[in-house]
């Protein structure tokens, strides 16, 4: 069974893929991500692999005839892809050098381009999972990507809440956002040339960190040359940092929010909330709707660790009413991440 399924209480789609459930675990001695496997070339730096066990899929079969008047289903339509970090499978993305990691940037910024050029999806997500804590079952150091054929509610709240406030003030949530935090100055953690880290005012993490353009930039198709080479150089002085705070392998999850594409109408248009099919206009592009303007590219961090060995648990009130509840201080956190990310930095000879 794969499709998706409407929740009209959310007014959001729930992807059903029972092909999931054969997912394996790591075969022991066997990595289909490392070279000499048969899966992937003999020789890569980084690397794009159609996942095997997709949640959304370009030839979807069609719904299973469950739909009623009230419940709707859509065909699972999409694109799944593995992101190869490296060929070497202990690595992590910390450990790779930042020449390695502009590689990911550059094949990071041709999905986002290819996946783009088809009008059915709406929103594409690169995300990495990291540590089998929060659901890791392949070690080869690799990260995702999906193309929706809509946008998922939590960015569509998002991108919402920038429109609002930029039609309220005239400037950019995020950039308002990095402002404030530059200027308390208690929550920042690093900052490059292109790009600034800190850990938000109102993160539901204790460790969530962001990563966000100083440049008001929407998505990575928009970086030259040089915001990429540092962006490359921020996500490993952060990444180092976060192992570094606890002496062990940091799990999170990372992701990368960026504008939609193919949004007729904008935020009001065809495939917004819901999967629309593909026609001649749905090549429009998000500047055409003002989206540019007000929206920005920046990367949030789900850390689940309050310290080194004890979890934070998304329970009852996170779960069902959405009522997140931060056990820790920020200001507290961010400067015990602060100082990790300083103290790698000078390690590692980073300027």
């Amino acid at each position: 069974m794969a499709e998706l399924r409407f929740n009209p209480l959310l007014r959001d789609w729930t992807m059903v893929a029972s092909n999931r459930q054969k997912r394996p675990n790591m075969p022991k001695g066997d990595c289909p991500f490392c070279p000499g496997s048969g899966k992937v070339p003999d020789h890569y730096d980084v690397y794009k692999y159609d996942n095997d066990f997709p949640a959304l899929s370009p030839t979807p079969p069609e719904p299973d005839k469950v739909a009623t008047g009230l419940y709707q289903t859509a065909p699972s339509y999409g694109k799944c892809e593995v992101i190869l970090y490296s060929p070497d499978h202990h690595a992590t993305l910390p450990q790779l050098s930042v020449s390695h990691i502009r590689k990911l940037v550059d094949l990071w910024t041709d999905r986002f381009q290819a996946l783009s050029e088809d009008a059915r999806h709406k929103y594409i997500l690169i995300f990495e999972n990291r540590g089998p804590e929060v659901g890791v079952t392949m070690a080869h150091p690799h990260g995702q990507i999906y193309a929706y054929p809509y946008v998922p509610q939590k960015l569509r709240v998002e991108l919402e809440s920038c429109r609002d406030h930029h039609a309220q003030t005239g400037h950019c949530l995020i950039c308002d956002i990095n402002r404030e935090e530059a200027s308390f100055g208690e929550r920042m953690l690093i900052e490059t040339d292109a790009f600034v880290s800190y850990i938000p005012f109102f993160t539901d993490y204790p460790y969530g960190a962001f990563i966000a353009s100083k440049a008001h930039k929407s998505n990575i198709l928009d970086f030259t040359d040089a915001e990429r080479d540092d962006l490359a150089k921020i996500l490993k002085i952060v990444t180092a940092g976060m192992d570094a705070l606890f002496d062990r392998e940091f799990p999170y999850m990372m992701v990368l929010h960026q504008s939609p594409v193919n949004l007729p109408g904008g935020l009001g248009g065809p495939g917004f909330a819901a999967p629309v099919e593909a026609s001649s206009q749905d090549t429009t592009t998000t500047s055409d709707h003002g989206m540019d303007t007000y929206y920005h590219f920046h990367i949030e961090f789900y850390p689940p660790l309050r310290s080194k060995d004890r979890l934070k648990y998304l329970a009852s009130s996170e779960t069902g009413a959405w009522a997140p509840c931060n056990p820790l201080a920020v200001e507290d956190t961010a400067r015990d991440l602060r100082e990790a990310i300083v103290r790698k930095k000078e390690e590692l000879g980073i300027d």
